[in-house]
């Protein structure tokens, strides 16, 4: 990845969320069960934003990988508690997400994680010129963005490739709800 070439951010695929919500629970059986935010920093995982006070969320169990990996995850995450339309962009860090305090954990293209490049990142520092130093790894595809005291999973960067639609994603945008 070279200086000019932009970030792609990842939220939770929409045929994930679909298979939650025509379940009524998460992959690991746990019913999706509405409640009001109290918007006190929720974030929201389907559309990378915090959620506002009253708005119906949902706590599930999501694995950020979700093929056979000794790297699989499981941990809570906020959702809407129905179908939304997503992030607002896909070549931009989410706003309200886009700073530390975070935990930035890399994999390698096979998805085995690169502890080399693991990295802390304090307090209002801001996440984009790291990832894209990160990125710019040759060993590096993928970074899982993370809070840092419990690393609960909030997104995932990769490089843009040029078919990046600019504003939202293909998947978000071809997914009928």
């Amino acid at each position: 990845m070279n200086p000019t070439t932009s970030l792609r951010v990842h939220a939770i695929e929409p045929r994930r969320l679909d298979d939650i919500f025509s379940a009524n629970a998460d992959g690991h059986g746990n019913l999706l069960l509405p409640f009001a935010a109290s918007g006190e920093g929720e974030p929201l995982r389907c559309c990378l934003r915090y959620a506002v006070q009253g708005e119906q969320i949902a706590l599930v169990s999501f694995a950020p990988f979700d093929h056979p990996s000794v790297w699989t995850e499981v941990g809570p995450i906020y959702i809407h508690a129905s179908p939304c339309d997503g992030p607002t962009s896909v070549t931009k860090l989410p706003q309200q997400l886009a700073t530390g305090p975070r935990v930035l954990r890399t994999y390698r293209a096979d998805d085995t994680m690169n502890y080399d490049h693991n990295t802390v990142v304090s307090n209002e520092a801001d996440l984009e010129p790291i990832l894209e130093r990160l990125l710019g790894e040759p060993d590096v595809e993928t970074v899982h963005v993370r809070t840092l005291a419990p690393q609960c999973f909030l997104y995932a960067v990769t490089a843009a490739h040029p078919e990046d639609d600019a504003s939202k994603s293909r998947e978000y945008a071809t997914v009928e709800r």
